[in-house]
This record gives structure tokens, sequence and C-alpha cells, in this order.
């Protein structure tokens, strides 16, 4: 970046981002359900009245501005540490400066902390007395799920408010805002974008103003100059924009997500819903590998018996990628999920061993009845194992009616119930007729 008339070197040498942080509200981009006219937090701020919260958002959501927009109108010295840098010596250090506000100045103080979710339990604990005595205002940042990587003691101490990534129209709004200022953005350069080019930024920003505000930057020390004033190519767009990828974190909620919305689509019956989520992980860097053993999960889970090619289906698919590699087996596995989609849907087996499970765990180690045990041995057959044990194959249409496999005292439950779809529809047909000769042979 050049050295503009009365820009100094060392301004010239901040981010286009850090340097177009908004100074008020009014210059905050997006995260409307918590900010707009009447909202309790932006109510909250505009009286200068700090309470501790946890900001969980996606990055270049607004959580560091954010945080420094509460101090700077409440007045309060503000304090930043990063859990990722930092230890219970650096949170010792901001509680004495904390303190000497406190007593000295009788200023409040906002310690905010990045990447909160880094800390550990004894970390996170450090910050409770301080927090409770009204030392300092803690602000936490994180990209992850507070509900698992926050302790329930911290937790139950703050206010978590959900930030969310920005839309087009805001990231827009933040490019037009820095391609005009002409102090803290590119005013002063005559950089000119044309509208479809700053689309096209938006779009790769994917809800992240700093990525956006990182893209221009970057594209605008390319540009050409013309006789004094910049024009941005669509050329040069399109190489700043290269390789990006979308919002997705193979450890983050990202990623549970999409997966939980692949699964769920297929569930539903919506092949299209299914591919777009397929779509979407893999062009966030998911590995297929991962989302095919996934979806022999689901073809067990979703679809069972009342379609089983569904399973041998999505084996096959698996081992296609694996073969194949990306990009053509990435077209076996969507051959699978489309297929699991439109199949006839069962979760009766799922339902079926969760409740045997279940009885696993309630009855213990029962014992194998002694008509069920095998008996190699004399000294087996002499104590009873295998007696009067009836052979299926020389039943009756192969079926030892009234026979009975579970142990001793415990009931005989009924744990697969087919449903009246696909296959299992001639299951349910099966197992009735079967009971009815069970019933009739106890008579």
């Amino acid at each position: 970046m050049e050295v503009l008339p009365g820009m100094t070197q060392e301004h010239s040498l901040q981010p286009l981002a850090d340097r177009m942080r908004p100074h008020s509200l009014d210059e905050f981009a997006g995260q409307h359900h918590l900010l707009a006219d009447g909202q309790p937090l932006r109510g909250a701020i505009e009286g200068g009245l700090l309470h501790s919260m946890v900001f969980w958002g996606p990055p270049g959501s607004g959580k560091t501005t954010l945080a420094r927009l509460i101090a700077q109108r409440a007045d309060a010295q503000f304090l930043r540490i990063s859990a990722v840098l930092s230890g219970v010596k650096d949170i010792r250090d901001a509680v004495q400066r904390a303190t000497r506000a406190r007593d000295q100045q009788r200023r409040p103080t906002v310690l905010f902390v990045d990447e909160a979710h880094r800390f550990n339990r004894a970390q996170q604990d450090a910050f409770l007395p301080h927090v409770e005595d009204g030392t300092l205002t803690f602000i936490g940042a994180t990209t992850e799920n507070p509900s698992f990587e926050l302790n329930s003691a911290l937790l139950s101490r703050v206010r978590v408010y959900v930030l969310k990534p920005l839309d087009r129209d805001d990231i827009r709004r933040v490019l037009e805002i820095a391609l005009d200022d002409p102090e803290r953005g590119l005013g002063r350069l005559q950089i000119s974008l044309a509208e479809g080019l700053r689309e096209d930024i938006a779009a790769a920003a994917d809800g992240d103003a700093r990525r956006a505000l990182n893209l221009l930057e970057l594209a605008a020390d390319l540009a050409d100059d013309d006789h004094g004033s910049r024009s941005i190519s669509a050329e040069t767009v399109r190489n700043v924009i290269a390789g990006g990828t979308r919002r997705f974190d193979k450890h983050g909620d990202a990623f549970y997500d999409q997966i939980s919305a692949l699964h769920k689509s297929v569930r539903g019956s919506s092949p299209d819903a299914a591919l777009y989520w397929y779509a979407r992980m893999l062009d966030g860097g998911c590995d297929p590998v991962y989302i095919a053993r996934r979806v022999v999960r689901m073809a067990s889970e979703e679809v069972g018996n009342a379609d089983p090619r569904a399973l041998q289906l999505c084996l096959d698919a698996w081992e296609t990628y694996e073969r194949l590699g990306t990009p053509e087996g990435e077209l076996a596995i969507a051959q699978a999920i489309v297929y699991l989609a439109c199949a006839a849907k069962s979760n009766a087996v799922y339902k079926a061993l969760d409740a045997a499970m279940n009885d696993a765990r309630l009855h213990g180690s029962l014992e194998v009845p002694l008509h069920l045990r095998n008996a190699p041995t004399r000294l087996m057959r002499r104590l009873g194992y295998a007696e009067r044990y009836r052979y299926a194959h020389d039943e009756p249409d192969a079926y030892a009616a009234g026979e009975r496999y579970f142990p001793d005292g415990m009931r005989t439950p009924t744990y697969y119930r087919p449903v009246d779809r696909g296959l299992e529809q001639k299951i349910a047909e099966k197992l009735a007729r079967l009971r009815a000769l069970d019933a009739r042979a106890r008579r």
C-alpha cells in the first residue's frame, strides 16, 4: 500500500480491514437481529450498561469490533488477550490492571478474550471471582459452540449472543465504504471497481467482512494505473479470489451442522436438498471419504430393510471413490445419496437395536439358557447343554413354533417392528404369520 499525503507510514502498514473497523453502531454492518433499534443489546450499548457476555459467530462477523464499541460507549478500559497465546499469568496481569483502573480512576474494565474456547477449565475458572465482584466485565469471542467449549460455571455468569455471517448486501456496503472513505479507506487512491466485480468479491468473502476487505486491498495493490486513477480489472479479481473456500471447519459447528442437514435431507426424501448439502461440504473441503462413511450409516439408519439394496449401493459408492478419487469418485457418492433420498424409508432396525441395547444394560449379564448353548464336550452334554434344543431346519417350514430364545425369566419383547413401506411390508407379513404359529404352539 502506498503512503498517501497526510498518511503516516505506520497507518499505511495497517491492514485495510483494521483501519476500517466501525467507530459507531451506525457504521456496523450486519447483526440486525441484535443491533436494530429496540433490541436489548443495542439498548444496553447505547446506555453504556456493561454485562459479561460471549459472542459466538463465524470469523469476520464483527465480534472484536462489537466488544471495542461496547467498551468505548461505556468509557471503559479495553484489554484484549488471546486464548491461543495467553495463560493464567496474562489473566492475572489483566486483573491487576482492571483493579488499578477501578480503585484509582473509578473506571470499569472490559476484558476481551479472543478464541475463548481455547482456554482450559482452570483458565476459565480464573475469571469467575473477578467477574462476580465487578472487577472486570468479561467479553469472550468464539467460533465454537459455547455449550460444548465453555464450562458451566462461566456460562452461568454470561449472556451468549449469536452472531451470523454477513449477507452479501452487508458485504457490498462494507466494500463501498472502504472504496469511498478518503481517511481510513481507499478513497484517495481513486480506485474504481465495477459493480459486478464487487459482487464477485462479496460472494468470495462468504459472509466474512475481514476477508472481503483483505481481498479488496490485495486487488487494489494489483490494480492498473491509468493516468492517476486505478481500475481493478475482472482478471485481477479472478486471480485474487481464486482458491478461496467456503466456511467449513472439520472440528467446528459448520462441519456438524452441514452433515446434519445432509442426513435430514436424505431422511426427508429430498434428493435436491441432499445434493446441495453434499456440494456445500465438497466445496468447503470436506474429505469425501468421511461423507461416504456417513452415507453408509444413513443406509442402515434411514432405509434399512425397506430397501436392503441401499446399503450395498452405498458400500459400492465408497469403494468406487477409493478407486477413482476426486473428482470422478464424487459422482458415485452423489448417486448413493440420491438413491437413499428416493428410497422407501424405515428406521425400524435402528429403533430395534436401540431398544435391545437398553434391555441389555437394564438386565445385566443374564445367563444363556442351557438349550441354546453348544455342547462340544461330554461334560457339557452331561450338564444339560443343548438339551431339548429344536433344530429349526427339521421343523415344518423350517420354523420351530413356540421355541424361546431369550434368557429365562426375561419377558419376550418385540424390538423390530417393520414399517408398512418397501420390502418391510413383506417382512411384516411373514413375522405376523410366525407369531401366530408361536401363539398356537404355546396354547
